[in-house]
């Protein structure tokens, strides 16, 4: 009894071990290399798939799905001696298991040498300045030459990124200070800029200020000069709507003269010729007789002026 049922249990486990081997499930994005008796038989992706136990054995399995791997820093040497250390990361997705499987032992190490490789060519083509410069130019060579060598290998790179680049601590300095002298630069520059549109600003601000402070005097002033007018034009149109004589304006014009004579450079009067006759009726209403034609009725001296009282001295 004991015997018949060690027997039942090593025939079932003999049969689990088979149905393991004979089925096997894949995941999706996911490929299996089969060998059939040591040779390559299939590449199995997603799904159920049966095999032949102790005949059929699966080689390899692959990840379909794009794989991101980062490589060490590498020293690499540019066109001006300078030694600076790259890191890089590359993209890549395997397009043929059976390739990848059978056409290089370790496809990862071969991408890591390859891009060391290509790397070190094309960084010694440059100096340090394009070296940090032309990032996507690298990006694009390193690229497109992995994509052309790992393409028989079943391999496809996307993308190739330079994800540091690191110079000699001495030429890190220098760069900072270069950094720190273009950025004192800028700011002088900026600030003579400054300066310079304040003062425009300023200079254009009094100009303007100038501008205005003239217009308004001389608007002051011409309307000043239409007030006199209109004042002179009313006074002049009183005047002769009132049809004044002689006496009356010459009266006037004596009331006048003491304001006319305030002033200390005052020396010379203009007496206009017209008044002689209004003056000579002045003075025969006040009683003081006909004043003689060319004579000003203030000369007391009697003196003769030649007939001509356009222009005379006074004297009080």
């Amino acid at each position: 009894m004991f015997v018949t049922l060690l027997v039942i249990l090593v025939a079932l486990v003999f049969l689990g071990s088979v149905l393991t081997r004979a089925v096997r499930i894949v995941p999706q994005q996911t490929a299996l290399i089969i060998e059939r008796l040591g040779s390559y038989h299939s590449t199995m992706h997603g799904g159920i798939h049966g095999l032949i136990p102790f005949v059929d054995r699966v080689r390899a399995t692959i990840d379909l799905r794009e794989q991101v791997v980062s490589f060490p820093p590498q020293p690499v040497i540019t066109s001006d001696n300078l030694v600076v250390n790259i890191d890089t990361v590359i993209y890549y997705s395997v397009t043929d298991a059976k390739a990848a499987v059978y056409e290089i032992a370790n496809f990862i190490q071969g991408i890591e040498q390859l891009t060391v490789t290509t790397l070190r060519n094309v960084i010694g083509s440059m100096d340090l300045e394009q070296t940090l410069t032309s990032r996507d130019q690298i990006n694009g060579q390193l690229r497109g030459v992995l994509d052309e060598a790992t393409g028989r290998w079943g391999i496809r790179v996307g993308r190739v990124e330079l994800k540091a680049i690191d110079p000699p601590h001495s030429v890190q300095d220098s760069m900072e200070k270069q950094m720190r002298a273009e950025r004192d630069r800028r700011a002088a520059i900026l600030t003579a800029e400054g300066v310079k549109q304040s003062a425009i600003l300023t200079a254009e601000g009094e100009k303007q200020a100038a501008i205005l402070r003239a217009e308004g005097a001389a608007q002051a002033r011409i309307l000043e000069a239409q007030g006199q007018s209109r004042a002179i034009e009313q006074v002049f149109e009183a005047i002769h709507q009132g049809k004044p004589d002689a006496s009356l304006l010459a009266y006037q014009y004596l009331q006048v003269l003491p304001q006319i004579a305030q002033g200390d450079a005052n020396k010379m009067w203009i007496v206009p010729t017209e008044l002689t006759e209004a003056l000579r009726g002045i003075g025969g209403a006040f009683g003081a007789g006909m004043v003689p034609a060319g004579r000003a009725p203030w000369d007391k001296t009697g003196s003769d002026l030649g007939g001509d009282t356009s222009q005379v001295e006074p004297r009080f």
